[in-house]
């Protein structure tokens, strides 16, 4: 079966026909994908592993043997299906009231990720930041445009950064890296290959790094010396939700205006390119 066909099946659909083709390790995790959907959505590959008693490579080989890609496809597809049946359930009413809630509700998500954020790892990542040569900011996807606003905001301290869109420029940049620079892996759910693949380049230099996620457990925390969480709590994924940066800024910003200092800044001349760009602002 195609992979492209198969992404138009329901994906426990297509465990239940495929279920006598895969290995007995493989069956376990099936078992769990089969009674647990909505917590395997929930969950990145070793937290499953570890749920389901295997290890992550038979978690992936299930996926590859029943024809997804890997287990982020196959997750994915689980969000989907699942994610039909939420979108059916939203109902937004049309009043102020419900506009007001919203950014209540946003507010009540900033408290809870502020209380979920450990002190003494925000203040040695804050360190780590103000004593670098050079923060080497490593994302991929849809988490590009985080990097790009935090290597943005850096360069407006006074602290250097790089930063890009593809996996080529920033491996570029680590592998270049020496070890008074850091690395800053940005990844929602921490499971993006081309991030832990950067992170594992960067480790084998011994350069520190701070992972920036919302799992605790997942193999960019694991590879992280430093993790700062970005999600207040852990909650069900949702397909049509779960795309929004709100969360990943918010600590984004926390983590820099720690780092702000005003005296840095004016050495640094880091204030400059406003200046100069400010004749073109009405």
């Amino acid at each position: 079966m195609k992979n492209d066909s198969i992404l138009q099946m329901e994906v426990l659909d297509v465990i239940k026909q495929k279920y006598g083709e895969i290995f007995a390790a493989e069956k376990k995790v099936a078992d769990f994908v089969l009674q647990n959907p909505q917590k395997t959505v929930d969950s990145n590959v070793s937290e499953i592993a570890k749920q389901s008693g295997v290890s992550d490579a038979t978690v992936v080989r299930m996926c590859h043997h029943i024809g997804y890609t890997g287990y982020y496809q196959f997750r994915i597809t689980l969000a989907r299906d699942l994610g039909k049946k939420q979108y059916e359930d939203i109902v937004i009413p049309k009043s102020i009231g419900a506009i007001e809630k919203l950014f209540h509700d946003y507010a009540e998500n900033m408290i809870a990720i502020g209380r979920r954020l450990d002190a003494e790892i925000m203040w040695n990542c804050v360190n780590l930041l103000k004593k670098c040569n050079v923060a080497h900011i490593i994302a991929i996807g849809n988490t590009c445009s985080m990097s790009q606003y935090m290597g943005f905001r850096l360069g407006r301290l006074g602290i250097r950064s790089t930063y890009g869109s593809s996996a080529e420029f920033f491996m570029n940049h680590v592998n270049l890296a020496d070890q008074d620079d850091i690395v800053i892996a940005i990844s929602k759910s921490g499971t993006s290959k081309p991030v832990i693949l950067g992170m594992e380049l960067a480790k084998e230099k011994g350069i520190k790094m701070i992972a920036i996620t919302d799992y605790v457990e997942s193999p960019v925390s694991e590879l992280a010396d430093y993790v700062l969480l970005s999600s207040g709590e852990d909650k069900p994924f949702n397909y049509y939700k779960d795309y929004a940066q709100t969360n990943l800024m918010a600590t984004i910003d926390a983590l820099l205006n720690f780092v702000t200092n005003e005296e840095w800044i004016k050495t640094k001349q880091a204030d400059r390119p406003e200046m100069i760009l400010s004749e073109y602002k009405l």
